[in-house]
Parts: C-alpha cells; sequence; structure tokens
C-alpha cells in the first residue's frame, strides 16, 4: 500500500468514496489530504453543492488533492460530466508539505481510477469555474 518513494498509504476510504463519486454521483467533490504519512479523506461535497462550494473547501495555507464531477452542455446539447483531479498547492503553504504533496500526486492519482483531466493551483483563479469549463470541452 505504501509507495517507496513517497512512503505515502492511501486509506481505503479515498478509493471507497471515489468509487461511488464515479459510479453512484453519490458526491459532486471529494477534498483530500495528507495526515500522518497516508492520504485520508477530508470532505465529501453532496450531489446539489456548487463549484462555489467546492472552492470554500480548500485552505489558504495548505495543500490539499481533489476530485470534482464536472457537468457541462457540449456545443451539440449533449449531457457530459467530466471527473478532474486538482492539485492545490498554494505559494503560502509550507515548503516540506509542497515537497510531500508534489512526490506524492502521481502515485494517488493511480488509485483513482476514471480521472479525466488533471489540474494544478497555486491559487484560486487557477482553478476557476471559467478553466474548469474550458478544460471540460
Amino acid at each position: 500500500m505504501a509507495n517507496a518513494t513517497s512512503g505515502m498509504a492511501v486509506h481505503d476510504d479515498c478509493k471507497l468514496k471515489f468509487q461511488e463519486l464515479k459510479a453512484k454521483r453519490s458526491y459532486r467533490f471529494i477534498v483530500f489530504k495528507i495526515e500522518e504519512q497516508q492520504v485520508v479523506v477530508e470532505k465529501l461535497g453532496g450531489p446539489s453543492e456548487s463549484y462555489e462550494d467546492f472552492m470554500a473547501s480548500f485552505p489558504a495555507d495548505e495543500c490539499r488533492y481533489a476530485v470534482y464531477d464536472f457537468d457541462f452542455t457540449t456545443d451539440e446539447n449533449c449531457q457530459k460530466s467530466k471527473i478532474f483531479f486538482i492539485a492545490w498547492s498554494p505559494d503560502t503553504s509550507k515548503v516540506r508539505m509542497k515537497m510531500v504533496y508534489a512526490s506524492s500526486k502521481d502515485r494517488f492519482k493511480r488509485e483513482l481510477d476514471g480521472i479525466q483531466v488533471d489540474m494544478q493551483a497555486t491559487d484560486p483563479s487557477e482553478m476557476s469555474l471559467d478553466l474548469v469549463k474550458a478544460r471540460a470541452i
């Protein structure tokens, strides 16, 4: 379970909740954090929560990982959805924290089968709804 390079484990709940988001659409988003050498679920956003609720879930000075199930309509008027993975690494977070999150990101992402778009953000403008829409289409 642990990754030899970063020593980071992924709690089973992370994969379970992600599967529920992907298959059952039980959640709009999930925010993850690294705690005691493992990635754990920090917050689950219900299906009715908005992108603003999602954005408000990120601490200003700590790193996080998150997945967001984004619904959109194509130019051909088709309803679609894409699952975004966002690595939140604000400039104000501690250097050590940024390094731990950066070194664990790829391994954690591999545990979550079904991610369609990958984004990295150091401030809220880098994951604005407009950018997410642009990446989805």
